[in-house]
């Protein structure tokens, strides 16, 4: 538009664990100059990735609106999702994004704004911003500017992509890369893949948002809380050696071989005959594989005699993380699955429907679980960046952490099978991938 000043908004958020810890970043751009004139962050709590993206969309929009009402605003993110919802090609499902995208519509005249899809490697300067107020955040402070970066600089590094070549707002969709070009040609089959993996997940915040926080642990305290945006695809070489969470679940306590809902809410049984036995056999196997630097547990009997045993044997100490408890089962502690069904059949099958219905008498749902889950894996991967740790857990945790490393949906961890004793590996990189590396190993409890 001739006469009419540009302003250019990059904006990104972030959850850790989706829902999780949750943040967003952007920054507002001369485009005529490439200056810097706004930077906004802030920490949202709990909430999902969608959520924290739409919300540093509204905080880009309104820090430039600020700026100048008049202005002509060119929006670039990386998140597919607010960028086909926003420019209309894809309809927004969640009832939970629908408020925010229509106050994001509204804070300009409509043709005033326009929308560009960039990779994420583009978008680094509001994906670092949402970083920061997330990690303040889990510290307990509000994100605050850091010294030496006022408004009015040059974009720099983080953004000099968008200083060099602001698009025009008759081609919003006109990027310098042909990855940009094939984000365009978006299809249905992009649209309800892109919407179930990432919609899904907003309508678990009000309970996650509900869940206690997570006790303290004694695991040991980061001096950074860091950790990347989740992100898709394969991670590049040069990120480094991952963390690697190998995950094991107890050994086998009287209750197991029966079947009986066994959580953190019950009697807390301890190892049976078998269970050491095969405590040992673990030990054994991981003592020859020589991998594991760390062995963290969850504060319940039956996985901190798991814990100690393999540890005794590998000569490491042994941390615990509160959050890697088993689910509460409530009044389920004890029984069968038939008996429940006998004894609480409406709860069950609501149960069994949804991930934020809990277990009869004040049980804690499998988003609530997700949610602690995902914390906890969070405070770990800071607390041991690049090493391989033992996580001795449970049967919900260890699916739960499957489940968030694929992106799968909450009905997945109906569809695991994961014995007593059995191994499983998730990888996690610098670039905030994960990759699943292995599951339900039983190989070291055969017989030689």
């Amino acid at each position: 538009m001739q006469g009419v000043r540009e302003l250019i908004v990059e904006a990104d958020g972030g959850s850790r664990g989706n829902p999780g810890p949750a943040g967003y970043g952007a920054v507002v751009i001369d485009a005529a100059t490439g200056r810097i004139l706004a930077r906004t962050a802030e920490y949202l709590g709990v909430t999902t990735n969608n959520v924290a993206e739409y919300r540093g969309l509204l905080a880009g929009l309104r820090a430039a609106r600020a700026l100048d009402a008049s202005a002509a605003v060119h929006v670039r993110m990386d998140s597919k999702l607010v960028v086909e919802q926003m420019t209309g090609r894809w309809k927004i499902r969640h009832p939970d994004l629908k408020p925010l995208a229509a106050e994001a519509a509204a804070l300009f005249p409509p043709g005033r704004v326009t929308y560009e899809w960039i990779p994420r490697e583009r978008n680094r300067h509001a994906d670092r911003l949402a970083n920061e107020a997330m990690d303040a955040g889990q510290r307990g402070e509000q994100w605050v500017l850091p010294p030496g970066e006022g408004d009015g600089e040059p974009a720099g590094a983080d953004a000099q992509d968008t200083a060099a070549s602001p698009a025009s707002p008759a081609s919003p969709a006109s990027p310098a890369s042909p990855d940009a070009a094939d984000e365009r040609a978006v299809t249905a089959a992009d649209e309800r893949a892109v919407t179930a993996a990432d919609e899904r997940a907003a309508g678990a915040v009000a309970a996650a948002s509900a869940a206690p926080a997570p006790a303290s642990s004694s695991v040991p305290a980061p001096a950074s809380a860091s950790s990347a945006t989740p992100a898709a695809g394969w991670a590049p070489a040069d990120l480094g050696p991952p963390t690697a969470f190998v995950l094991l679940r107890h050994g086998e306590t009287p209750l197991t071989p029966q079947k009986r809902f066994s959580g953190s809410g019950g009697s807390d049984p301890s190892l049976s005959e078998v269970g050491r036995e095969q405590a040992e056999r673990v030990a054994a196997a991981l003592a020859r594989r020589g991998t594991i630097q760390a062995v963290v547990t969850s504060p319940l009997a039956r996985t901190r005699e798991t814990a100690k045993i393999v540890a005794d044997r590998l000569g490491l100490e042994v941390a615990v993380e509160d959050g890697l408890r088993e689910t509460d089962f409530g009044a389920w502690e004890g029984l069968t699955f038939g008996e429940v069904r006998e004894r609480h059949p409406d709860d069950l099958a609501a149960w069994l429907a949804s991930p934020d219905a809990a277990p009869t008498g004040g049980g804690e749902s499998f988003t609530a679980t997700a949610a602690r889950v995902a914390a906890a894996r969070d405070r770990l991967l800071a607390a041991y960046p690049g090493r391989t740790v033992l996580l001795v857990t449970h049967v919900t945790p260890i699916k739960t952490l499957v489940r968030l490393a694929l992106g799968a949906p909450p009905e997945s961890l109906f569809r695991m099978e994961l014995s007593a004793a059995s191994l499983s590996v998730v990888a996690y990189y610098a670039d905030g991938n994960a990759s699943l590396r292995l599951l339900n190993d039983t190989s070291h409890l055969r017989l030689p």
